[in-house]
């Protein structure tokens, strides 16, 4: 039968959208979980669009595996961003899958239940206590046992926020909103002393903060969305109470990235996610508002903010399992998952790793500003962008949230509707 297409979102810096489809069993089950014996013997290590930046660090990494344990061959297949889920698939199809396969959880559902990624939890026990939580279990799906895929690099982002437009309306610049309940009371002072001139928000919710304002998204088999609950519908009510009172931007229905970036630099509106370029951006063009930036945290209402997350699948008909499984663990420990991260704006998943004090300790510049307030907020990360999710569903989400915002149903009404077409778009990917 035909592997469910998914939507692939997220790379270190990059967004991408990527169908995945390809034949194979959908049992969840078959290949090997057993990664004992010698590590020896020849396999191939696929990577995503990553040999222009970092040839010779892979090309050392390698090398440098290969003398650790004699008798290993590693081949390095890099594909372009382009086509690579459909070369993931037709790899799957025709039983030419590499050994090791650089994937996001999108990427690795397909195969998990199609049978061809092998389960960690089983294959390498032993390591999962390296690794966040969080991380580890970003490649685990819905309605299967297991884990499937070693966590490789994360990213994630923290929030600017215009310390003069804050203390313009009265509030405490040094003390930016941590919740979603502070975000709400915050952003409606701001609005009212504005006179509505300002926004505070310039995006409608996305399915990431339905997680981290405290819905279930997911029903716990994984059959089905559930982020009409009490909690979805909540915050839904109260982004349209920011929307009448104009604290939500109005032309939030039809934001993109760049314009809600724009507007964040004229002082329209007084939060928005960045990154160390955007700093960088601020000093250049928009030199009053550098002098009062603000970076703290993702607003969350869990304590947990959310991180997107890369990972090395191990192929389950791997003819070298041992091999296979040691050279993914090798390639994301914390000591090459440090110096990897030192060479991309990226972060370890190990655990420990993020007390280093590369992440910890500012230097007056820019970006290691950015960086210590994203790695703070990783340490207990969890991915919210449920594994199932696709392009597809977030379009159907977004649509009925704006019919909400603007009045046109009830905030029940749109999720419930949200979730049904969603709930159906599951049913047709399965």
């Amino acid at each position: 039968m035909p592997m469910s297409r998914r939507a692939l979102a997220a790379a270190a810096v990059t967004a991408l959208v990527l169908p995945l489809s390809a034949c194979g069993s959908s049992d969840g089950g078959g290949g090997t979980t057993d990664a004992s014996g010698k590590v020896e013997g020849d396999i191939t290590f696929e990577t995503w669009n990553l040999r222009a930046n970092f040839k010779d660090y892979f090309e050392g990494l390698i090398a440098d595996f290969e003398k650790k344990y004699p008798g290993t061959h590693v081949k390095w297949i890099d594909q372009p961003a382009e086509g690579y889920a459909d070369k993931i698939s037709a790899d799957a199809a025709g039983g030419t899958l590499p050994d090791v396969v650089n994937v996001s959880p999108d990427l690795a559902v397909p195969l998990a239940e199609a049978g061809l990624a092998m389960d960690l939890d089983k294959a390498a026990a032993p390591y999962k206590s390296e690794y966040l939580p969080g991380a580890w279990a970003g490649h685990q799906v819905p309605g299967l046992p297991g884990t499937y895929a070693f966590p490789w690099y994360l990213n994630t982002g923290p929030l600017f926020y215009n310390k003069a437009l804050f203390k313009q309306a009265g509030l405490d610049a040094d003390k930016p909103p941590k919740t979603y309940d502070e975000l709400f009371a915050d952003a409606l002072q701001l609005a009212q002393k504005s006179g509505g001139k300002v926004a505070t928000l310039a995006n409608v919710p996305t399915i990431e903060d339905f997680g981290r304002y405290g819905s279930a998204l997911m029903n716990k088999d994984g059959t089905g969305f559930a982020f009409n609950d009490a909690k979805g519908v909540e915050l839904l009510t109260k982004y349209k109470q920011l929307y009448d009172a104009k604290a939500l931007d109005p032309q939030a229905l039809t934001a993109t990235p760049e314009s809600t970036g724009k507007k964040f630099l004229t002082g329209a509106v007084a939060m928005n996610p960045g990154s160390a370029l955007d700093l960088d951006n601020f000093k250049k063009q928009a030199p009053s508002l550098y002098k009062n930036i603000g970076i703290t945290d993702q607003i969350t209402s869990t304590g947990h903010a959310n991180m997107y997350v890369m990972g090395l699948m191990v192929n389950s008909r791997t003819k070298h399992a041992p091999a296979a499984v040691a050279f993914a663990h090798y390639v994301t420990d914390a000591e090459h998952q440090m110096s990897f991260a030192k060479k991309v704006a990226i972060f370890p998943s190990t655990a420990g790793s993020l007390d280093d004090p590369y992440f910890t300790k500012e230097d007056g510049t820019d970006e290691t500003r950015v960086r210590v307030a994203a790695a703070k907020s990783l340490k207990n990360a969890v991915n919210y962008t449920p594994v199932l999710f696709s392009e597809q569903m977030k379009t159907a989400l977004r649509n009925e949230v704006a019919k909400a915002l603007q009045g046109k149903q009830s905030p029940k009404d749109a999720l419930d509707n949200a979730v049904k077409a969603c709930d159906q778009l599951l049913r047709q990917q399965g």
